[in-house]
């Protein structure tokens, strides 16, 4: 399961070196570079991963990150069927991202093609396993999964550099509350 994890990010790391060099993470592009010749050759194609084991450490970039970097707003938050959370940003960035994953450019047969990406959803899931009882035990687990979903996606996007506390968008600030002058005292002479 491991080996074939490793494939699979292997195949799309040229995705990330191409969104370091468009967010003009040099060094980060230069790592890449390296984890990713490192991983093809020695890592026998990426089913082993030599890269980690030498200390370059592993990045991950993506369109919509680098969308997020040029300052496009997220939008909306939205589901899509087999892929998982997204927004209207990261969403049409996923179609560049794929065109930019050597998994897209093998020369294979429809089936195979298929197979590859059954194998990806699979893996993604596999990779999302040991958040279930998490988000069985939420109140709301749509609302868990949104909210961790756009805070993850904004952490990454601003590579950990987040505001400590930001109002969510829907939500409307309270009123400032109003001073209420006391009350002055009864004269003694008069009674309550």
């Amino acid at each position: 399961r491991a080996g074939v994890s490793n494939v699979l990010t292997n195949l799309a790391y040229p995705t990330t070196i191409i969104n370091d060099l468009l967010q003009l993470k040099l060094k980060d592009a230069a790592v890449d570079i390296g984890r990713f010749a490192l991983n093809s050759t020695l890592g026998l194609g990426g089913l082993l991963d030599p890269a980690s084991h030498a200390g370059l450490a592993r990045n991950d970039e993506d369109f919509g990150q680098t969308l997020g970097r040029w300052g496009v707003p997220p939008g909306p938050y939205l589901v899509l069927p087999l892929l998982g959370p997204s927004t209207i940003r990261d969403a049409p960035a996923f179609a560049v991202d794929t065109q930019t994953d050597l998994r897209s450019q093998l020369d294979l047969k429809t089936a195979e093609r298929a197979a590859v990406a059954a194998l990806s959803v699979v893996d993604q899931r596999a990779g999302l396993l040991a958040y279930d009882d998490q988000i069985s035990r939420a109140f709301d687990p749509y609302a868990f999964v949104r909210d961790a979903w756009l805070q993850r996606r904004e952490y990454k996007v601003r590579d950990g550099a987040v505001p400590d506390e930001e109002p969510m968008p829907d939500e409307e600030p309270l009123p400032e509350a109003e001073t209420l002058e006391p009350a002055a005292p009864a004269p003694a002479d008069q009674a309550p």
